[in-house]
């Protein structure tokens, strides 16, 4: 081998070691490096663990202490896991019994649950799952479901997790109050107030009916709904009488956002509206404002009617004649009128805050007034006479009217009394009585007389008459026939005088009467009076069914009938005469007919025959007074009689009586 090869070999040796060493240098290196990120590695284990550990811990605590319901299961639905709410929710625990969630699902939901989990397989997660579940003890309830899927190392699907709220109360809540919701936007599309919400914005959130109708809109309040109205009182004011006045209220309302009641508008169609303006501030922020309308027209008018009245009542009380005075249940005056000041003497600062009782009655009528106040208080109302001592200390007699007064819940809080001065017509009334007595005495010295004049009259009459019979008999043989008429027209006339003065008795005997009335039965009475009345065979008198029982003096009613049927009898001057009674019966009396078809009255006389001495025919047997007895008993009865009558063809009498 030759020196270059060696020295060639030599090189390459060195190289070789250099390259060794080099080597060797850069594995030291190496491992030093080596070692020192195995010490790092072992240390960030270390605190891996340490924090896996930690985190396993967050999470036990928070799977054992979350509010909610939260279920671990299998792919199939059978439950792996769950913490203590979801035990309560379920009614079920699975460390005591095997669960499949599948078995809880309501029968109901039981198809849309299986493509829920296909959806949930597919996509890994589903939220905002709602359903109907049947608990262990049977329990319906409805829950709210957010899950997901569990996945290995290699990504495949292990199991499935979620968290279940139970929203049974808070969804029957939400229905309550979707309900109250709908019902008082009911009520105010229906409220007689004219209603309009605008937001921050001034755009219509809610408005009612009225509103369109008072501002004569031709929309729907659904279609109001999101409208502008920032341009609206410049629209509606030509509905206004103050138009001007109208937009300047509005503008200013609204820049100030303050509560505003009672303004008053009066439109031009004479609707007369009461806006009230609410702002609505919620956490101390503007969120919009409510427009309130009231149509006050009705009210309005009524107010001023009623001030009207008030002040015409008012002017009443203050000038009428009548004292007007108000007391308390003291009987302290409150209120007296100018007229009572007038008829007492004194003035209105004298008698407010005093008694009456005290301020006018004298010691023996102080009971009367306490008498009427008790009353008052017990809610009667009355009316007495009273005698009392005015200012000056003369004697007046009040006629007072007293009724309660009430406060607005109905207690009686005094009485209010209307005053009248009597005085004259006390004194009036005394010498009325006093007269009453004069004209009673009167009356009997009347009748006396007239029982004494019939007695002194009808004597000389029957001595003429005796005497003059006399000398017709003794000188019978003497007389001729003119001096024979002569003296039978004495005899008639003698005879006339004598019915005259008897009548006369019984008229002037009509209101002497101290009978007290009694039941009369008229068709019994008018049997009995036909049986002694003279009736011609050719007359007949026809009662026209059952007459009624009436009240009255026997005597006088018979005497009545009497006449009248007397009268028909007398003046009927047919071949078959007919005399009809009947009746009918009113309200508060009964209406008696007689009618005759005998010789009738002129109309001229109608007025005339009811009036003593007044008769038509010059007959022997009439006196004139008759008919003025009939008309004299039905006005006692407290009737009215009258006729009706043509010459020829008969009469029919009408009378009255009371019941």
């Amino acid at each position: 081998m030759s020196s270059s090869d060696v020295e060639i070999l030599k090189r390459a040796l060195d190289r070789e070691k250099a390259a060794r060493k080099q080597a060797e240098k850069i594995l030291e290196q190496k491992a030093a490096e080596l070692y020192e990120l195995t010490q790092k590695l072992q240390h960030s284990n270390q605190q891996l663990e340490s924090l896996i550990d930690e985190k396993t811990s967050e999470l036990n605590g928070v799977f054992e202490n979350i509010v909610d319901a939260y279920v671990v299961t299998d792919l199939i639905g059978n439950v792996l896991k769950m913490n203590e709410p979801a035990i309560g929710l379920l009614e079920a625990d699975f460390e005591k019994e095997s669960i499949n969630i599948m078995n809880l699902i309501h029968p109901t939901e039981y198809d849309n649950v299986m493509a829920s989990f296909q959806e949930l397989i597919k996509h890994g997660s589903l939220t905002d799952v709602h359903v109907k579940i049947r608990t262990k003890n049977n329990q319906t309830k409805l829950v709210h479901i957010n899950c997901s899927i569990i996945y290995d190392a290699q990504g495949k699907a292990k199991a499935a997790q979620g968290i279940v709220r139970d929203i049974t109360k808070s969804n029957e809540d939400e229905k309550r109050l979707i309900e109250s919701e709908n019902r008082l936007s009911t009520l105010i599309l229906n409220l007689e107030n004219a209603v309009l919400l605008e937001d921050e914005n001034r755009k219509i959130v809610l408005t009612n009916n009225r509103f369109c109708e008072f501002f004569e809109i031709p929309m729907t309040p659904e279609q109001m709904v999101g409208i502008d109205c920032s341009e609206a009182a410049e629209n509606s004011k030509e509905l206004f009488v103050n138009s001007q006045g109208f937009i300047k209220r509005v503008d200013e309302v609204l820049s100030r956002k303050e509560m505003v009641t009672g303004d008053e508008l009066i439109m031009v169609n004479g609707r007369i509206l009461e806006r009230d303006f609410i702002p609505i501030i919620e956490s101390g922020s503007y969120k919009g404002h409510l427009w309130s309308y009231k149509d006050v027209t009705l009210k309005r008018s009524y107010r001023k009617s009623l001030e009207t009245q008030k002040q015409k009542y008012s002017s009443i009380i203050a000038n009428m004649n009548l004292g007007l005075v108000e007391v308390d249940t003291n009987e302290n005056i409150l209120m007296v009128n100018q007229s009572f000041t007038e008829m007492s003497g004194y003035s209105e600062e004298e008698v407010l805050g005093k008694k009456a009782s005290s301020l006018f009655l004298e010691e023996e009528n102080i009971h009367v007034f306490k008498e009427q106040t008790r009353k008052r208080i017990k809610g009667e109302s009355s009316s007495y006479e009273i005698a009392v001592r005015i200012k000056n200390n003369e004697q007046r007699h009040w006629l007072i009217s007293g009724a309660p007064n009430y406060d607005i819940e109905g207690n009686v809080t005094g009485s209010i009394g209307i005053h009248l001065d009597i005085t004259d017509l006390k004194s009036l009334e005394i010498q009325k009585e006093l007269l009453l007595k004069q004209l009673a005495r009167s009356n009997d010295e009347l009748h006396e007389y007239a029982h004494i004049v019939s007695h002194d009259l009808k004597s000389p009459l029957r001595s003429i008459y005796a005497l003059v019979n006399w000398l017709k008999e003794d000188n019978l043989d003497k007389y001729d026939d003119t001096s024979l008429t002569n003296i039978s027209l004495i005899e008639e006339t003698l005879e006339k005088m004598e019915q005259l003065i008897g009548d006369i008795l019984d008229y002037s005997s009509l209101n002497s009467t101290n009978k007290e009335f009694t039941k009369i039965n008229c068709n019994e009475l008018l049997i009995d009076l036909i049986k002694v009345i003279y009736v011609p065979s050719h007359i007949e008198i026809k009662l026209n069914g059952e007459l009624p029982e009436i009240n009255g003096d026997r005597t006088k009613i018979n005497q009545l009938f009497q006449n009248l049927l007397s009268n028909a009898v007398k003046f009927i001057d047919k071949d078959k005469g007919l005399i009809e009674v009947s009746f009918e019966e009113l309200t508060t009396h009964y209406k008696f007919r007689i009618k005759d078809n005998g010789i009738g009255i002129d109309p001229a006389f109608h007025d005339k025959i009811f009036k003593i001495f007044h008769a038509l025919n010059k007959n022997k047997d009439s006196t004139g007074i008759g008919l003025s007895i009939v008309k004299k008993i039905v006005d006692l009865h407290q009737g009215k009689i009258w006729l009706e009558s043509k010459v020829g063809e008969g009469t029919t009498f009408f009378f009255t009586l009371k019941k």
